[in-house]
């Protein structure tokens, strides 16, 4: 537990925390000081109030400190110390004439007020301060005769000039290491922060391909089971078939119900697969038109099911290009997929193609209820689904098969009135031209 002297120190370190209160302070000390001792050796014949005129000049110093504190802004400090300078060159001026100009040791009192403002305010500012202190002892020497002549006036800029010079340049040259330090601090603290995000990336990045490599054998090994399942109860829904009666009908149902979740099973089994097992695409000129056509009809018979009307329209103007028609296939069922799940019964699922300037497009287009904010926001998030039995990774697959062939990826939607994804090719590929 920290002792009473221990918080007391503490608490004057951050008072002294910013340069503008340090120098206050220092300026304080340097001037009440200096002022108090050269009291000392003032000559009877003048009379001044000493105590009272160091009580009131070191009440003027907290009154500096507590403008600087209370104003911290570096143009407001800038001008309370510029006002606090030529009020502190005054009263020295002022003491000169009152305690003999030429013969007053006041003049002493020049030399740190220069030397510390030249460490605020730089060299440029010291060296005028010296001509105006060297100036201000002449008028205090023509005041109370006799005149000292200029090669005092001279001496006196000199000495206190060419000082106060090498502390502004000592305190410039600090302040550009200072502020190099801060930089090279903060450059470190962000690489540092960057090189932890790294890390937490590359641990993330460790645990997703550790579970894929699970995946991947999980789907691996049920993949035969699977396909065991499904060719019995393809064969047992043969057998109750040839048999009639009410108990059969519920096998029949049974069995068909079986079927359709072996079929579900299958595929989400497939799309792992096909996304652990991403292969790089073999390009050969094909018709994207003849492409999308056989799609269609391939997906007809469930969209009929669906009581979905299934469009399709082709530009003729495309022209063969050079594709991988068995991963441009992939990435178009998943959208048409995508887009009849979307409907879920009645509706009306578009696919076309189109030749826009370079670029072949093939957009499918459905009625159904649109995407929500919530969603439109993780919508090609790997493994992210808002189907029970979605696997979160048609959309990621699609868009890195379409990039993959150099293209792009673009949706709209709007609630209540359907989404259109969009497709779009480069028709000769950038390693082509």
């Amino acid at each position: 537990m920290p002792t009473p002297a221990r918080r007391t120190w503490t608490a004057i370190v951050r008072i002294l925390e910013r340069d503008e209160r340090v120098f206050a302070v220092l300026l304080a000390v340097v001037m009440v000081g200096g002022l108090a001792t050269m009291g000392l050796a003032l000559r009877p014949r003048f009379r001044i109030d000493l105590p009272s005129l160091v009580f009131w000049f070191a009440a003027y110093k907290v009154g500096i400190l507590a403008l600087v504190s209370v104003n911290p802004s570096p143009r407001k400090t800038s001008v309370v110390f510029s006002g606090a300078l030529a009020v502190d060159l005054l009263l020295i001026f002022a003491l000169l004439y009152l305690t003999g100009g030429y013969d007053s040791l006041f003049y002493l009192l020049f030399f740190p007020l220069i030397a510390v403002n030249a460490y605020y305010f730089g060299p440029w500012i010291g060296l005028g301060g010296a001509v105006v202190a060297g100036l201000l002892y002449a008028a205090a020497a023509v005041l109370t005769p006799p005149w000292v002549g200029w090669n005092a006036v001279l001496i006196l800029i000199g000495l206190v000039g060419l000082p106060a010079l090498a502390v502004g340049m000592v305190a410039n040259r600090e302040r550009r290491a200072r502020v190099e330090v801060e930089r090279l601090n903060a450059e470190l603290a962000g690489t540092l922060t960057r090189l932890q995000a790294a890390q937490d990336e590359l641990v993330v990045a460790e645990r997703m391909a550790t579970v894929g490599r699970l995946s991947l054998k999980v789907a691996h090994e049920v993949r035969n089971p699977i396909a065991a399942i499904g060719l019995n109860a393809e064969l047992v829904g043969d057998l109750v078939k040839e048999r009639e009666g009410e108990d059969m009908e519920e096998a029949t149902s049974l069995v068909s119900a079986i079927r359709e979740q072996v079929s579900a099973l299958d595929a989400l089994t497939e799309e792992y697969l096909a996304f652990a097992r991403f292969p790089r695409p073999q390009y050969e000129e094909d018709s994207i038109n003849e492409m999308v056509t056989a799609l269609v009809e391939f997906v007809r018979p469930l969209a009929t099911r669906q009581d979905v009307a299934l469009e399709t329209t082709t530009d003729q103007a495309l022209p063969p290009m050079a594709i991988d028609r068995t991963l441009l296939r992939q990435a178009v069922l998943n959208l048409v997929k995508n887009g009849l799940e979307a409907l879920g019964g009645k509706g009306r699922l578009t696919v076309s193609t189109r030749r826009v300037d370079d670029h072949a497009e093939i957009a499918i287009i459905d009625s159904g209820p649109g995407i929500t904010p919530e969603v439109a926001k993780r919508l090609f998030e790997q493994f992210f689904t808002t189907k029970p039995q979605g696997t979160g990774l048609g959309l990621y697959i699609a868009r890195q098969i379409i990039e993959g062939h150099g293209g792009t990826l673009r949706w709209e939607s709007t609630p209540g009135q359907g989404t259109a994804f969009t497709a779009s090719l480069p028709i000769k590929r950038a390693e082509d031209v």
